[in-house]
């Protein structure tokens, strides 16, 4: 079998451990990666992911990346530069990335759009977002689930992540806002939450056949009574210890999708919280065949760190075989095949 030559774009948490997939997978052979950091230019690509030597050193030059002509790049910066994507994919290189822009083409600024699709056509390639949340969890899953519908009068999605493990300061508290004052919390704060999942709603109920005529989001917070001591640092009495997001996407005056995100560092919250105690998600179909799972993390403790990242990354990896086989275009997990991982040797 050809390998598919691929490179690494970015190695932050996610970028890393697909990073060592790359390496590791029968099927791709590492061809490059791009670094923002100059401390990471020149670097063995093994070093970077704690694997053997390589090989292929990291670089900073975009050029050099867009130059090697690779099969695939796995495209996960901190932010989506799209004169970046275009030069990829119009030099001949397909994209697979966990960046949320492209999982539903109608939801994306004309303009953009326009450009991406003429950089595919140029370059002969495809582009596809995935990632466990949104991607996964609000696209695979739900298309699985509805399957067995001939009716679907409502699907639920729950997510639930108790944050009280994960060493991560400047995410919790300067990022989502752990540990601040409930003011700083308004409703439209949320707000965000409806362009990060709003392109997976519309992507699934389009697909089913029930559009979607609006997508709103919302949230409020909870606070702990008492001070806290978490992995990341601590939480005073009073503040933000509990966030919720609701994402709704409504048809005909009724919510048809929704998407709860729960994220708490204590299960003591003011006001207080009902919480299923594990990490992971509940989705709930209502329909002709009424449907209510749940699908728990299984991570042992002490682990989660090490382990979360590969939720998003191992379905970017597998997806990459498939991207590259897709006609030219914007292709979302409507398009594609069911992703299958090739786990052998």
């Amino acid at each position: 079998m050809t390998q598919i030559r691929t490179v690494q774009w970015a190695t932050g948490n996610i970028g890393t451990r697909s990073l060592r997939h790359v390496i590791e997978h029968p099927g791709l052979s590492l061809a490059g990666v791009y670094v923002t950091s100059a401390a990471k230019a020149g670097k063995d690509a093994g070093e970077l992911c704690g694997l053997p030597p390589t090989g292929v050193t990291a670089t900073t030059d975009v050029d050099e990346i867009i130059a090697l002509k690779a099969d695939c790049v796995l495209y996960m910066p901190a932010a989506c530069d799209l004169d970046q994507v275009c030069a990829l994919l119009a030099a001949g290189t397909n994209v697979v990335t966990t960046r949320g822009e492209f999982h539903h083409p109608g939801s994306m600024a004309p303009g953009d759009r326009e450009r991406v699709e003429r950089a595919c056509a140029d370059g002969g390639t495809s582009i596809h977002s995935t990632g466990s949340s949104p991607g996964f969890i609000s696209e695979a899953v739900p298309l699985v689930l509805t399957s067995i519908q001939r009716r679907l009068d409502g699907l639920r999605i729950n997510e639930y992540a108790n944050l009280s493990d994960r060493d991560s300061p400047d995410m919790l508290f300067n990022l989502m806002g752990f540990g601040h004052q409930a003011q700083e919390f308004p409703p439209e704060r949320f707000s965000y939450g409806a362009y990060a999942f709003g392109p997976s709603m519309r992507l699934i109920a389009e697909a089913v056949g029930l559009p979607l005529d609006s997508v709103t989001s919302t949230g409020e917070v909870a606070l702990t009574p008492e001070k806290l001591t978490i992995a990341a640092g601590t939480i005073d009495a009073g503040t933000v210890a509990g966030q919720r997001m609701i994402i709704t996407g409504s048809r005909e005056g009724r919510p048809l999708i929704t998407f709860t995100a729960t994220w708490y560092c204590t299960e003591a919250l003011e006001p207080a919280w009902t919480v299923p105690g594990w990490d992971g998600w509940t989705v709930q179909v209502d329909g002709d065949a009424p449907l209510d799972v749940s699908l728990r993390f299984a991570i042992p403790e002490g682990l989660m760190g090490e382990t979360t990242p590969g939720y998003t990354a191992n379905r970017a990896v597998n997806a990459v075989p498939y991207v590259c086989a897709a006609r030219p275009g914007i292709r979302t997990t409507v398009d594609l095949p069911q992703v299958i991982p090739a786990l052998g040797s």
